[in-house]
């Protein structure tokens, strides 16, 4: 079967209990985990990130120091490529970008990309612009659907999230699943990561992920929750 789960999550540099992290991610079992504010100022950032893979079952597919994203792949997926983007420069701010791997699962071909946008409205909006066009390249090059994670900084109808919902389905809104809310774990009251996919794939459910004994680790884990979706590719 053509199904794909992907996990979006960010875990805030693991300066929280990794312990309870690794449990979530392992917990969710996701073929493809988007992550945002993954280590990357400690002169161990790589170690980090290939140590949270391997204790996870994982292994880390594309991700870069600068941006702080990182996409780690799971024993089903067969990677084809994988690309790192940095999103203009905004002086004052933090450097943003995007990560994707392009990816096979039971045949089928697909784009999963990752990306954490900013707190400032006009800074993300005009990186939004600048991912999609970056999107919208690779679904041309690499002939495959493509599935958007990521913290986006901004709740729904916002105009960022109004740009990704004008060229991507809303995951949560097509198959929602528990709450809606995603930060902060301790008081959920702002939807504000989410995961996009292409029209042609169908979205099975998409939310937190179930299950009591992830839920006790959230609020240990990170200051956000995950959002996990479940999908069905197209052949």
């Amino acid at each position: 079967m053509r199904r794909l789960r992907v996990l979006s999550y960010n875990i805030r540099s693991m300066r929280d209990d990794r312990a309870a992290l690794v449990r979530v991610i392992r917990a969710c079992a996701a073929d493809l985990v988007c992550l945002q504010e993954v280590p990357r100022l400690a002169p161990t950032w790589r170690a980090r990130r290939r140590a949270l893979a391997a204790r996870t079952g994982l292994t880390v597919a594309c991700g870069r120091r600068a941006a702080g994203l990182a996409v780690l792949a799971g024993r089903r997926v067969r990677l084809h490529h994988a690309e790192h983007h940095l999103l203009s420069r905004v002086p004052g701010l933090h450097r943003r970008g995007l990560a994707l791997v392009v990816a096979e699962i039971a045949g089928a071909r697909v784009i999963v990309a990752d990306t954490h946008l900013d707190l400032d409205a006009s800074a993300r909006l005009a990186h939004t612009a600048e991912l999609l066009a970056l999107l919208k390249r690779a679904r041309d090059r690499y002939e495959a659907p493509v599935v958007l994670c990521g913290d986006i900084n901004e709740e729904p109808e916002g105009p960022s999230w109004n740009a990704l919902t004008g060229f991507f389905t809303d995951a949560y809104a097509a198959a929602p699943r528990g709450p809606a809310a995603t930060y902060s774990s301790r008081r959920p009251a702002r939807r504000i990561d989410g995961i996009f996919t292409d029209p042609r794939i169908e979205v099975l459910g998409c939310g937190l992920p179930p299950g009591p004994a992830p839920a006790a680790d959230y609020p240990r884990a990170s200051d956000h929750l995950p959002v996990l979706a479940e999908l069905r590719l197209p052949p």
